[in-house]
């Protein structure tokens, strides 16, 4: 089975997407992760985002599920490790809002959302998606990416659109929202406000509700890959 490296691209949008990155450095870079997770061999793949969720420099380690379970919150632990065994058993999509420890200590709020990863023959060998670190962050720039959002302002209804449908799935607020959207333009290389479009495109042909939060994950993975 061949596999893309896990990480975050340029950002592509209407206007200017360096603006659009610059405002989010520091934000997006680390805020929102790929991941993988192989059942066979029990492997695990973080991108670099993730990874520095958990507090490692990238490349530092080695990802396994004891080092996953390891960093759980104690009170989330026994709850996340049996949502693995399910999944491995069943293959069934993943959706998590829990707690970690990063290496310094810090506790993280976290949503992790995954779907089946499928070999050449579309057999089920594991499951990727996405970390959102939900954690509030005294740093965030707020007026900049506010003013930053501004050179994509003629595409904004529908960009807001699309955040709002995830910001009533997941709980989140607008500046995390966003960041979900880039971060699927950065995956996809589909620009940002095509990617919304088609988002909210296919939630609409479905009739699905921004509560219906298992197709809301499905066609937040699968947009722009059509």
């Amino acid at each position: 089975m061949t596999t893309q490296p896990l990480g975050l691209g340029q950002v592509s949008s209407n206007g200017s997407a360096s603006d659009v990155a610059r405002a989010l450095a520091g934000a997006t870079s680390q805020r929102v992760g790929a991941f993988r997770f192989y059942f066979d061999d029990q492997r695990w793949e973080w991108s670099e985002q993730v990874q520095r969720m958990h507090g490692y420099q990238p490349g530092a380690v080695t990802p396994t599920t004891e080092l996953v379970l390891a960093h759980k919150h104690p009170e989330d632990r026994d709850q996340i490790a049996h949502t693995l065994e399910t999944i491995r058993r069943t293959g069934q999509p993943l959706s998590s809002r829990h707690r970690i420890i990063d290496t310094s200590g810090k506790v993280r709020s976290v949503i992790v959302v995954g779907e089946g990863l499928h070999d050449e023959h579309g057999r089920v060998v594991g499951t990727q998606g996405f970390y959102i670190d939900t954690t509030p962050d005294e740093r965030e720039q707020q007026d900049q990416i506010t003013a930053q959002l501004a050179v994509i302002a003629e595409n904004r209804a529908v960009i807001e659109q699309a955040k709002g449908v995830l910001m009533a799935a997941y709980g989140i607020e607008p500046n995390r929202a966003f960041e979900i959207l880039v971060w699927r333009s950065q995956e996809t290389n589909v620009r940002l406000r095509e990617l919304a479009a088609g988002f909210m495109a296919a939630i609409s042909a479905s009739h699905l509700s921004p509560e219906s939060r298992s197709h809301v994950d499905h066609t937040l993975l699968t947009v722009g890959t059509r």
